[in-house]
């Protein structure tokens, strides 16, 4: 096909040519009629019959061209029967003279179809209600004892003490790690509450207002627990800018239900993820070193400036508040961790009308698990010390002693108040659902010096720490 578009153009060029052939031809049959029989000179015969040779061969090339027509013809209706209907424009752009340039191409044109939206499913619904109710709950907290870093992204600061926090109430308590106020409490020390100059101040809180106004405040201390990683801050806000987060229930919860955490990961405020609960009762160790029993595995995604902001469930209920991750990026890779709802909401009254908890105690020093490891004690809280004139003592737990025949273990605590203790971390979490002044049941395994063990229970009234 291409070939015989070549010779289609080939002869166009020769035609002009061939015309002047032509009428030469002419010429000298008139000239050879007009001599009255005499024969042309040789030059004049040659020439004529170079033309009338030159004449049949553009008669042969009109013959091909007519020809070359029909061909074309057919292989564009073959190309047009085949689908190819690119191939009749091209041919028709090689045979017609060049036309001047193209015509621009309009805006409509070059748009492609733009799609209207679609209707929100229902779970979309219920996720984007969740956040439009919840997101006034979460405000952003900096460590003023610490400057901003540089991020990857030149645009973004995130300061190395931000975390997010709950607003509690009204009256302007906000609820956050205490990790992220890490650095300026450990500057104050123990005693920083009992300072004559009043709270101190600690943090910077902006606060998305219910007209959508974010305003920062100072943030004064009004209450730490380092062991349960919570701490409480106040702010000077209006009342009516603060929306309070709505209390819900984590001992109900299940694996695999659906959970959304809000906080301002890198510095990013108001940044919703969602997820699932992936594991219940863990026991998560706290940024700080304490150990928090209890703790609600996500793989919803929580990242550095997370922590402090809440778990919620499909409802917007708060069912924890966001403390860790594990990690070996320190990114999220799909295992955080919570502090339960329900020792939330047992701490922190607690810190605001205290400035401390005061835990109900046993009075007694569990072993760690390589110390009961070696004792061959593999179920229970092994008692290792006893405070002297504390609840242990008084209800006559044993600790860990040395005999006549070598090392005697102490107490192993089985049961409590009716809940079984499978391991020191159960041991705490019971503990901190009861009261002050007391009196609950145990149940120990106790060793005598024949290495016999029998089953003793036992009363106790339970202390503070």
């Amino acid at each position: 096909h291409n070939h015989l578009h070549l010779n289609i153009h080939k002869f166009q060029e020769n035609k002009a040519n061939m015309q002047a052939g032509r009428c030469l031809h002419h010429e000298l049959l008139a000239k050879q009629s007009s001599c009255s029989g005499n024969l042309l000179p040789y030059s004049r015969l040659q020439n004529t019959r170079k033309a009338t040779s030159f004449c049949s061969a553009l008669e042969k090339q009109d013959q091909y061209a007519a020809s070359s027509s029909e061909v074309e013809k057919t292989i564009g209706r073959r190309s047009l029967h085949l689908g190819m209907a690119a191939t009749l424009p091209l041919t028709a752009s090689l045979l017609k003279a060049p036309s001047s340039q193209a015509e621009p191409l309009t805006l409509e044109q070059v748009t492609p179809k733009i799609v209207p939206t679609t209707q929100l499913t229902s779970r979309e619904e219920q996720l984007i209600n969740v956040f439009d109710t919840n997101t006034y709950s979460v405000v952003n907290i900096f460590d003023i004892t610490i400057r901003g870093r540089a991020a990857a992204v030149p645009e973004v600061d995130v300061p190395e003490g931000n975390g997010s926090g709950v607003v509690w109430d009204q009256q302007g308590n906000i609820v956050t790690n205490y990790h992220v106020l890490g650095s300026v409490l450990k500057g104050l020390g123990p005693n920083a509450l009992k300072a004559a100059a009043g709270p101190p101040r600690v943090a910077r809180v902006t606060v998305l207002g219910t007209d959508g106004v974010q305003q920062t405040y100072d943030g004064v201390l009004v209450g730490a627990d380092k062991s349960r990683d919570l701490a409480v801050v106040k702010i000077n806000a209006p009342p009516e800018q603060l929306r309070p987060v709505t209390l819900g229930q984590s001992a109900p919860l299940r694996v695999g239900q659906q959970v959304l955490a809000i906080g301002c990961p890198f510095g990013f405020d108001h940044t919703l993820t969602t997820g699932v609960v992936s594991g219940l009762n863990r026991e998560v160790q706290s940024v700080v070193g304490s150990i928090i029993p209890g703790g609600i595995q996500t793989d919803a995604a929580i990242n550095p400036g997370n922590s402090g902001g809440p778990l919620l469930d499909s409802a917007g209920h708060l069912v924890g508040i966001n403390t860790a991750i594990f990690t070996n990026t320190g990114t999220s890779v799909g295992v955080g961790f919570a502090i339960p709802g329900d020792m939330v909401t047992r701490i922190v009254p607690q810190l605001i009308s205290n400035g401390r908890v005061v835990r109900p105690s046993l009075g007694i020093q569990v072993a760690s698990p390589a110390v009961a490891a070696r004792l061959n004690v593999t179920d229970g809280a092994l008692v290792q010390l006893v405070v002297p004139g504390g609840a242990a003592q008084r209800a006559g737990l044993l600790p860990t002693r040395r005999g006549l025949t070598g090392i005697i273990t102490g107490d192993v605590i089985k049961e409590l108040n009716g809940v079984q203790i499978k391991a020191p971390p159960d041991l705490s979490r019971v503990l901190d659902e009861l009261q002050i002044g007391q009196q609950v049941p145990l149940k120990v395994l106790r060793a005598a010096d024949d290495k016999a063990q029998q089953e003793v229970t036992l009363l106790a009234e339970l202390a503070s720490e």
